[in-house]
């Protein structure tokens, strides 16, 4: 690229830390960082025009695990592993409602709803039994019990009689959301360079040299927040997971408000702006959606909107406005990689498909890390 001796010394000298990723996770490190050490020269490298992986995507969903899934993490983790877990998400919600305030980022507390389908029975009984072993593990979190039960007072139609309710879950704007993070960071003089990919990085003990598709530059520390895309920069143990998402035209008088997931978290749907947005089903072809492409599949799109049709807005004339995709970051283990990559590099990835809980709390750590 022909750069400037200006754009040069300007944008590309003398950079103390360089964050690869834009998203909740790299704005929270460098405002971390921005507190830390107040004289440094931060620049944020992000390959997109805007945030591109899930963090301008994702459903805004302010939650911390469904009953089901808490209830099958407990198969694979210990019980303290789970509440860790949802401590976690719990405590990143809070931060990033302090950071911001719940008016910037529209946060409203509707409630939580797990709903279960005619074909959910058995796994409907599993929940039931649980629950009251599950409140009485998060009491020391919430303070009170967690979940109850309620009736279909939304008339979904071809599901169980009753829902699994979460008192303490909310939703966001995300896109009120980022945006506040942005004219945060903005305001404490860091750099944002957007469509700018980085295609490798090389330590060199006192710097690390990083390439872009655009140009070369030193920098002394880099911060990888890039999440779905952190396999690209050589972190094995995160894969990416498309989530594919849709979104109605406004519905009049639309009766249903809250978050609702389905099928263990594999679908998820909440009202906004009068309509309906609705997104999941990566679970019917897994390894298709282990893809850093963002887009839609037939398969994908046609099962949300059998399921709008058959279970969610079955008495509603709706019309389909808008579709696109997001890219999560997930591995074996649900616990975040934050940690020190060589002696110059860190990172902070692997959220799990809960950006919006743990991600201020993920570049927070990812920042006290130096």
């Amino acid at each position: 690229m022909n750069l400037s001796y200006w754009e040069y010394k300007n944008w590309l000298s003398n950079i103390d830390f360089t964050i690869i990723g834009s998203g909740i996770v790299g704005l929270s490190c460098a405002l971390r960082l921005r507190t830390k050490f107040p004289g440094a020269k931060i620049l944020i490298l992000e390959r997109g025009i805007l945030p591109n992986g899930a963090s301008t995507k994702n459903a805004g969903f302010a939650c911390f695990g469904s009953l089901s899934e808490i209830i099958d993490d407990l198969q694979s983790h210990t019980e303290e592993e789970v509440l860790q877990l949802i401590k976690k998400r719990y405590d990143g919600l809070q931060l990033l409602r302090q950071n911001l305030g719940d008016k910037t980022i529209d946060y409203q507390q509707y409630n939580g709803y797990e709903i279960f389908t005619d074909n959910d029975e058995s796994l409907f009984s599993t929940c039931l039994s649980q629950k009251d072993k599950i409140n009485l593990l998060l009491k020391s979190i919430f303070g009170s019990s967690v979940f109850t039960t309620q009736d279909n007072i939304f008339n979904f139609k071809n599901i169980q009689s009753q829902y699994i309710v979460n008192q303490f879950e909310g939703q966001i704007d995300t896109g009120k959301m980022m945006d506040g993070l942005l004219k945060k960071v903005q305001s404490a003089n860091i750099n944002i360079l957007n469509n700018c990919k980085v295609t490798g990085l090389n330590d060199l003990n006192t710097s690390v040299e990083i390439k872009t598709e655009h140009f070369t530059f030193s920098t002394n520390k880099v911060l990888i927040a890039t999440n779905g895309f952190a396999s690209q920069l050589g972190i094995k143990q995160v894969k990416p997971a498309r989530a594919q998402v849709l979104i109605t035209k406004p519905i009049d008088s639309l009766p249903i408000k809250g978050t609702f997931h389905l099928d263990k978290g594999y679908y998820y749907f909440r009202n906004i702006d009068d309509r309906i947005l609705f997104g999941g089903g990566r679970n019917l072809d897994f390894k298709t959606e282990e893809t850093t492409k963002l887009g839609q599949t037939q398969l994908v799109q046609q099962k949300l909107e059998q399921m709008l049709s058959e279970i969610i807005l079955p008495d509603i004339d709706f019309e389909i406005e808008h579709r696109w995709s997001g890219i999560m970051g997930v591995g074996n283990q649900k616990k975040s990689m934050i940690e020190q990559r060589s002696n110059n590099v860190f990172c902070g990835v692997r959220l799990g498909g809960m950006g919006v809980a743990i991600g201020s709390i993920v570049g927070t750590e990812l920042a006290d890390l130096l």
